[in-house]
C-alpha cells in the first residue's frame, strides 16, 4: 500500500516509535491522528508535523485501554481527515517486573492486547465494505521468544503477534493488509524501563534486550516499518537476527528454554556483582 494521501491512526505517538512513524507518514504523504496518553506529547509531536505540513496531523489525548476512546480516535480521524486507511495499534506498556498481580496484568493485556481487538472489530467492517484497510500491530521480538523480567509483557506480546496472524489468515484475501513489528532493542522509554525499576530482575531485563543485538532509534524502525508496508510483508523484523534465534527456539524447545535459563542466571549474576 501507498501511504501517500491516506489517514492513518498512531497509537503511542507521542514518541519513541509512534512518534517516528508519525513523522514518517506524514513525510509520505499521510494524514495522521497522533494519539497518546499523554496529551502534551500527542500535541507537541502533532505541532511540529504541521509546522512543515500544514493540515496532515491532529493530535488526541488518549488512553487506549478504554474502549469508548479507541471509538472516538476513529471518529475523529473520519471527521479530519476521512475514513481509516492505516492503523498502527503501537501504545504498548511495559508490565510489571516477575508474576505481577491481577490489575497489572489488566492493564497490560488492555493495553499490549485488547487495545488491538477493539480497534480491529471497529475497522473491519468497514475495510471489508470498502475492499481495503491496513492493520499495523507494534509486538515485540519478545513475542516470537520471550521476556526476562516480565511475564505479563512477553505473553501480551505473544497474544499481539497470535492476534496479527489471525487477522491476516481470515481477511488477508478480501483486500486488509496485515503487518506485525517484532522489534529488539530502540532507544525509548520503554526500553529502559526495566533498567529504572529497582528490581534486579529488571535490570536484567534491560541487559537481556541491549546486550541482545544493536539499540536502534525509532526513526530507523520507522523507516523499516514503511518499507514493510510498502511491500505489505507481514513480520517487520528490524533486527534481522531474530529470525535466526526463532527458527533456534522451534527446532529444539527445550534447548532453547536450557540456554534462557542460563542466560538469564548469568545477568543476574553480573546484577547482583555491581550492587
Amino acid at each position: 500500500m501507498q501511504v501517500a494521501g491516506r489517514n492513518a491512526i498512531v497509537t503511542g505517538g507521542g514518541g519513541g516509535i509512534g512518534g517516528a512513524l508519525a513523522a514518517r507518514l506524514v513525510r509520505a504523504g499521510a494524514r495522521v491522528v497522533v494519539a497518546d496518553l499523554d496529551g502534551q506529547a500527542a500535541d507537541a509531536v502533532a505541532a511540529a508535523l504541521v509546522a512543515d505540513h500544514p493540515g496532515a496531523a491532529v493530535a488526541v489525548g488518549a488512553d487506549v485501554s478504554d474502549p469508548a476512546r479507541i471509538e472516538e480516535l476513529i471518529a475523529r480521524c473520519e471527521a479530519e481527515f476521512g475514513p481509516v486507511d492505516l492503523y498502527f495499534a503501537n501504545a504498548g506498556v511495559i508490565g510489571p517486573v516477575g508474576l505481577g498481580d491481577d490489575k497489572d496484568w489488566a492493564l497490560t493485556l488492555d493495553v499490549n492486547l485488547n487495545a488491538h481487538i477493539r480497534a480491529a472489530r471497529l475497522l473491519v467492517p468497514g475495510w471489508l465494505e470498502r475492499g481495503e484497510g491496513y492493520f499495523i500491530g507494534t509486538a515485540s521480538a519478545a513475542g516470537l521468544l520471550t521476556q526476562i523480567g516480565s511475564a505479563a509483557y512477553s505473553v501480551t506480546k505473544h497474544a499481539a503477534v497470535g492476534f496479527a496472524e489471525w487477522l491476516s489468515v481470515t481477511y488477508g484475501d478480501r483486500g486488509i493488509r496485515v503487518s506485525c513489528l517484532c522489534p529488539m532493542g530502540v532507544e525509548t522509554a520503554l526500553l529502559r524501563a526495566g533498567e529504572n525499576s529497582g528490581d534486579a530482575l529488571g535490570v536484567a531485563a534491560t541487559r537481556a534486550v541491549t546486550s541482545a543485538g544493536a539499540v536502534l532509534t525509532p526513526d530507523a524502525v520507522a523507516e523499516l516499518v514503511l518499507a514493510a508496508v510498502d511491500d505489505e510483508r507481514f513480520l517487520i523484523l528490524p533486527h534481522p537476527e531474530v529470525l535466526d534465534m526463532y527458527r533456534r527456539k522451534g527446532a529444539d524447545y527445550d534447548r532453547w528454554l536450557s540456554g534462557m535459563r542460563h542466560y538469564q542466571a548469568r545477568l543476574l549474576e553480573s546484577v547482583e556483582q555491581q550492587h
